[in-house]
């Protein structure tokens, strides 16, 4: 089906980061797989090519624009071409951790920050998942106590997302012992004292993607570094999230058209019984279904991208958008995986990195079953 979400512009922006990718990502895309680590070099490449910091200010060297249709242009490209994981830490980078710096900062933190995020040369992550809490954002345990004009911070994350390159790390404190009003979010810098990076977690797929546990001890962080009021992380956090899981449902239903497009072009080159697996009526029909999946998921996604930037959309739809996305994501990769037969399973076809990589969306930005919750909830049921 025609899309007539994008104009010339994005179209534009489209191709370039199609070129960025065939020449700076795809050379060493499986190099860094087996590493374990994408290289921080690919950030600032990517800043250099405009790429990142979209939505920053021209004045901080930004883009300047306020249109995720650029962001999901970025997202898509990253995942039709096949280099998902390593792209992950550049669309955190820009879809969930740029919005805190611009909305909570004061003139002099967007001044010491932005910069360098737009050029790449500080590569952000945002630390909320604990050992204990998962879901539950209001269950952190991580403690920030005031000391003077500083912060004393305690604790420990894990599943951190760019969580080795990282270095602005937002991270979610309790600063007081109320459930909600008692978080806050501070930005801890690579190199303070007390701060470390555990191992680079060892994950089903997303193997390019690092993913960390944090440590925290005596961490002495300014009150410079709080983003917004003390006491009103929880907000933040939460206010947020519809973009964040719009994100994913963006990188979701991309993942499942690239499964779709590489499968398409395997069953007509593969033959078995004298003819190509494409010409059997099982593979036609297996793919009709998820070609009319991806379309359908697909206008649900630009709508909601298009409320998105009216800034209308809720946390409902966003919900909705993110788990559907995601458990299609799994579903087209399983299905184009089986119809690869026996060389799905080899790591050197992109469907056997995409089966690998999708599992984690239906956990990560919250789960399936806490996407259902949120919608349940909008229902007044009771």
């Amino acid at each position: 089906m025609h899309r007539n979400h994008y104009d010339t512009e994005h179209r534009a922006f489209g191709e370039s980061v199609s070129t960025f990718i065939e020449k700076q990502m795809t050379p060493d895309y499986e190099k860094w797989e087996a590493a374990g680590l994408a290289p921080r070099e690919l950030f600032s490449r990517a800043g250099e090519q405009g790429l990142l910091g979209i939505q920053v200010p021209e004045q901080f060297g930004g883009g300047g624009v306020h249109d995720f249709r650029f962001n999901q242009i970025l997202g898509e490209e990253i995942m039709l071409a096949g280099v998902g994981a390593a792209g992950l830490g550049i669309t955190l980078h820009n879809d969930i951790c740029l919005p805190y710096f611009l909305r909570y900062t004061t003139d002099e933190q967007k001044q010491r920050w932005l910069p360098g995020i737009a050029s790449g040369e500080l590569i952000t992550a945002i630390a909320m998942t604990e050992p204990g809490a998962g879901s539950d954002l209001a269950g952190i345990r991580t403690s920030a106590v005031a000391d003077g004009a500083e912060l004393v911070v305690n604790g420990s994350k894990t599943f951190i997302t760019n969580g080795i390159n990282a270095d602005l790390v937002i991270t979610a404190v309790r600063t007081g012992p109320e459930r909600h009003h008692g978080i806050s979010l501070v930005v801890i810098e690579r190199g303070m004292p007390g701060f470390e990076r555990g191992r680079n977690l060892n994950k089903l797929g997303l193997h390019s993607q690092d993913t960390a546990e944090l440590s925290f001890t005596d961490v002495r962080v300014p009150l410079g570094n709080v983003l917004g009021e003390v006491g009103s992380g929880f907000r933040y956090l939460v206010s947020n999230l519809p973009q964040e899981r719009m994100s994913i449902a963006n990188a979701g239903v991309a993942g499942a058209r690239a499964a779709l497009n590489w499968t398409i072009e395997y069953v007509r080159q593969r033959k078995a019984f004298g003819e190509p697996i494409g010409a059997l009526q099982n593979t036609r029909f297996v793919l009709a279904e998820v070609s009319t999946e991806v379309d359908v998921a697909q206008a649900y996604v630009d709508a909601c991208v298009a409320a998105l930037n009216r800034g209308e959309l809720t946390a409902e739809d966003a919900a909705k958008a993110k788990w559907w996305c995601t458990e299609l994501q799994g579903r087209a990769a399983d299905k184009c995986l089986q119809l690869h037969g026996g060389y799905g399973y080899m790591t050197e076809y992109p469907i056997a990195r995409a089966y690998a990589d999708a599992r984690v969306t239906r956990i990560a930005g919250g789960t399936t079953e806490i996407m259902k919750e949120i919608i349940g909830r909008s229902l007044k049921l009771t």
